[in-house]
């Protein structure tokens, strides 16, 4: 194949994380056969945001083709931190919840919500998004295991492997460095043994650097959205990569949608079904 006709492998995350998700959910029957109980998982939602109520839409299907229970709370944007703490220290003493989130980015109206302040009120032990400071240090420290790895590089990193992407000793570059996908992906690939350099708005010659990459990982988190008058809301998702011309260029890729949307999803019900098995002390 010539380099004008180059077009790289499609990873199919959608394909890779419905194999996921069967497996949960024998799981999740099992647990209810055996003991009668099933994982729960909270969500919180703050504002209107459009991604982040395409996500929120999905958790919500994932979780219940799985078996798992869900709930959510939604506030307006306009909400103040002390609600969204209250409702998260409930969610913390319910022993019928074993996974709590908030959906992340929060709304930044006047700098009104501390998000670092926020997640530091989820339990350790239900912190499946991954968030919490301890979850995170451990993650970054030799030696030490976090009890939950955050969903988006778990995903990304399953990818990856099940693709059949050899990671250890791969130069890997992942751009942002962001504390819900850059910073813990970077820290995940050092795990894996790939030399990571990272991205930001003060790196130098930063396309010189991402030429230079085995793994590129884009975790700018600015989403681009596209009219389509034939999806239900009148709008979809396109991600925020130059998809067509990374195709000419990558070995692989993963799409928009249907690329590491859906790993993370899955991610995220491995991780609730996990602290529920923790929970139950279910093997």
């Amino acid at each position: 194949m010539t380099a004008n006709n180059w077009t790289a492998k499609i990873i199919d995350g959608k394909e890779i994380a419905e194999g996921i998700r069967s497996r949960i959910a024998s799981e999740v029957s099992r647990m209810k056969e055996l003991i009668g109980q099933v994982p729960g998982l909270a969500v919180i939602l703050v504002g209107q945001r459009r991604d982040s109520e395409t996500y929120v839409r999905n958790k919500t299907i994932a979780s219940e083709e799985v078996g798992i229970k869900f709930k959510m709370i939604v506030f307006p944007e306009n909400c103040t931190e002390c609600e969204v703490c209250n409702a998260l220290r409930r969610f913390n003493e319910d022993p019928s919840i074993h996974g709590i989130l908030v959906q992340l980015p929060l709304p930044q109206l006047e700098q009104h919500l501390d998000e670092a302040k926020i997640l530091n009120v989820i339990s350790l032990e239900k912190d499946v998004d991954g968030f919490h400071p301890l979850n995170i240090g451990n993650l970054a420290m030799q030696g030490r295991e976090p009890l939950f790895v955050p969903c988006t590089p778990k995903g990304c990193i399953e990818l990856l492997v099940q693709s059949g992407v050899e990671i250890m000793g791969k130069k890997a570059v992942v751009i942002g460095r962001s504390n819900i996908v850059g910073l813990p992906t970077s820290l995940l690939l050092q795990r894996h043994h790939a030399t990571v350099t990272v991205l930001h708005a003060f790196t130098k010659n930063p396309e010189k650097i991402a030429r230079e990459a085995d793994i590129l990982v884009s975790a700018v988190e600015c989403p681009i959205w596209s009219v389509d008058q034939r999806s239900e809301h009148g709008y979809r998702l396109i991600g925020d990569v130059c998809f067509n011309e990374a195709t000419r260029i990558a070995s692989a890729i993963t799409p928009v949608p249907g690329g590491v949307g859906p790993m993370t999803v899955a991610m995220l019900l491995c991780n609730t079904l996990e602290s529920a098995k923790r929970a139950f002390n279910f093997t």
